[in-house]
């Protein structure tokens, strides 16, 4: 394939960055060559830095370094109550092109609204922040600057179920003052912390009423303690007498959670009543449409289906085509296909269903056409669908190809210097988010610069982020690296698991990651959880891994593909039901199995947790693209599924053993 154009944009870029100049022409100091000691005394200075031992610096040794500004953000942020809104805002500009710029902006903010300058605050800012704390100081320093936006961003602060950070308390209590917020804003926000299970705040707002309310708030606590007793509310309370929306919205919130068909019958008695906002009816009604299909409530299907179009929510419309996928009723899907808006119907995967409903109901031409729109895509739908049409996969990918000059201009960049070397000194969470920084910020050709050089240094879980980050769905070698690929198939073979669906698997869990952690523990580059480590070593007669031990890409995928052999050995080989054990576990499997859809398509659409359901269609999905790219991008010949996985019945006797 030919080499990509040298844009002009890109190409000046490059030089600036060759030149030491950061995307705003401002100068950066660099060192053309950083020794090993260089390193050791910048690492030493930066961990000094963060623990405030100044007097341990040698800042003359490290003033030429690219890391350098590491060090001069943590002294500038050591003493940001006596620094100036310009000493800041010069920080931020000298560094624009790094995360230290935000973090800089961020940590001043907080600190100046801290300290009550409003000025300074005002002079460092880009807009509203997104932090919460940042937010209350933001809106706080505008309230006699601009009270009307310090009012809207109040109000907005004020409305959520969950106790704010005191940061807002100026700004709460001065426009409780003026009047802005008021005792229906208090009601309101007493009834979202109700909803939220928030009884602390609940009572802390209540508190603030006075005795003109106490008639709405006896119709509160009748209701506190009986979902039910919705229907009773009286309509006029408050003192302006509007206060009985907020009310019988929160209390239908619980009782659609609590009993979904009482709740139907609820509604149908006091909708015609009440006075509520469009977006309240909206809210109760989707609420009640949900429930009412997830927990299969046959009384409630009627009103549900009559809703449906009224509501014109594409996500409760997906969920009743699922429904009926499950149910095999073919009539309702192409129903509610046909019902979906333009853009989401175009979706392979709901194409794909109109095509089985089509197929289904005789209509072989249109279930064709449908299937021809899925099998342009590269997913597990559009992949199923291409089966069905018996043709190869559409992969739809990007020419990669970059040219020697623009891989050389890249790696004279001041981010590319500033992350390998922060990579060198042991900080590679700080070199992913200069990484990401530059790629989220930069151009569509700078980011493919990016993305390349990562690839060739063996930064892979990089390189997939900043394809996501700059939105290149379809550069396929970078998006699906062949990244740890000798060990993948060495303990594939070693443990007959096909590579590739190991590679799909690292890919989904950790995007290549080998230091990956979920939120409840899981680890490395398949993300295992040390408790499943420690069993599959103890088959394996093996010692226990470490906590750091799982971090290793070759123990952890020695582990993770002997984990999922044991999930193929008791699915009878089969994938599908494998890779959801992998996610999901194998006893919840084990009972989707019990009353599932016999096909493999409906039972996938089948699977009650959207998680689960998503990660066996990226597994699956994945494991084809990386086998394709393995035969350079050539679909011929690979399959998604094999003929016992297509045709084979989904239901208790796919599982081998216990």
């Amino acid at each position: 394939m030919p080499a990509l154009p040298i844009r002009r944009r890109w190409f000046s870029w490059c030089l600036a960055g060759a030149m030491g100049l950061s995307t705003g022409a401002q100068a950066v100091v660099t060192s053309p060559d950083v020794s090993t000691n260089d390193d050791r005394i910048m690492k030493q200075a930066l961990d000094a830095a963060r623990d405030r031992r100044w007097d341990d610096i040698d800042q003359a040794a490290i003033q030429d370094h690219v890391l350098a500004g590491y060090v001069e953000y943590h002294r500038l942020r050591a003493r940001l109550s006596t620094a100036s809104a310009a000493e800041v805002n010069d920080f931020i500009v000298r560094h624009g092109d790094s995360p230290l710029a935000d973090w800089m902006r961020g940590a001043a903010q907080t600190r100046f609204g801290q300290l009550g300058r409003f000025d300074d605050l005002l002079a460092i800012n880009d807009g509203e922040p997104s932090a919460t704390i940042r937010q209350c100081y933001y809106y706080t320093a505008l309230l006699d600057r601009d009270p009307a936006e310090a009012a809207a961003g109040g109000e907005k602060l004020w409305h959520v179920g969950a106790s704010q950070p005191e940061a807002c308390d100026t700004l709460f209590s001065t426009l409780q003052q003026r009047g802005v917020l008021t005792d229906e804003d208090t009601w309101e926000r007493m009834m979202l912390a109700w909803e939220n299970g928030q009884d602390g705040l609940v009572t802390y707002l209540e508190r603030g009423l006075d005795d003109s309310w106490q008639r709405a708030i006896d119709s509160f606590d009748s209701v506190r303690g009986n979902y039910a007793g919705v229907t009773r509310v009286p309509l006029d309370l408050g003192p302006d007498g509007e206060a009985s929306g907020a009310l019988i919205a929160a209390a239908m919130h619980g009782l659609t959670r609590a009993d979904t068909e009482a709740s139907l019958e609820a509604w149908r008695k006091i909708a015609p009543h009440v006075s509520l906002s469009e977006e309240r009816r909206h809210q109760i009604e989707h609420d009640l449409a949900f429930y009412s299909m997830v927990r299969d409530v046959d009384n409630n299907q009627g009103w549900v289906d009559t809703t449906l179009p009224r509501l014109a929510d594409a996500d409760l419309i997906e969920l009743r085509i699922r429904n009926a996928v499950t149910e095999g009723n073919w009539p309702n899907v192409a129903r509610w296909s046909e019902a979906l808006p333009p853009d989401v119907r175009a979706e392979a995967h709901w194409q794909y269903w109109l095509g089985r409903a089509s197929e289904a109901m005789g209509d072989e031409a249109k279930a064709r056409q449908a299937y021809q729109l899925a099998a342009q895509d590269r997913s597990f739908f559009g992949f199923a669908a291409a089966d069905r049409l018996g043709q190869p996969y559409q992969l739809q990918m990007a020419n990669t190809q970059v040219s020697t000059l623009q891989q050389e201009l890249t790696g004279m960049l001041p981010v590319v210097k500033r992350t390998e070397a922060l990579m060198r000194i042991g900080e590679e969470g700080l070199a992913r988010s200069e990484w990401y920084t530059a790629a989220a910020r930069d151009t569509p050709d700078q980011a493919e610069a990016l993305a390349d050089y990562a690839i060739r240094q063996g930064w892979f879980g990089m390189a997939i982020q900043t394809t996501i980050a700059a939105k290149q769905w379809d550069a396929l070698p970078w998006r699906f690296p062949a990244a740890y690929r000798d060990s993948f198939i060495k303990w594939g073979e070693l443990n007959q698991v096909d590579p590739y669906l190991l590679m799909g698997i690292a890919r989904r869990e950790s995007a290549f990651n080998p230091q990956a952690t979920s939120p409840v523990g899981a680890r490395g580059l398949m993300q295992l959880m040390p408790g499943t480590a420690d069993h599959v070593a103890r088959n394996l007669g093996i010692s226990a891994p470490s906590t750091s031990e799982l971090f290793e890409p070759q123990i952890n995928i020695r582990l993770g593909s002997t984990y999922i052999h044991s999930m193929l050995e008791r699915y009878r080989g089969n994938r599908i039901a494998a890779t959801a054990a992998y996610n999901a576990g194998p006893q919840r499997v084990d009972r989707w199995l019990t009353s599932a859809p016999r096909e493999f398509d409906r039972f996938v659409e089948s699977i009650p947790f959207r998680e689960t359901r998503d990660y066996v269609q990226a597994v699956l999905a994945y494991r084809v693209i990386f086998e394709s790219l393995a035969k350079q991008g050539d679909t011929q010949g690979v399959a998604m599924l094999s003929q016992a996985e297509r045709q084979g019945n989904y239901d208790p006797t796919l599982i081998a053993r216990n």
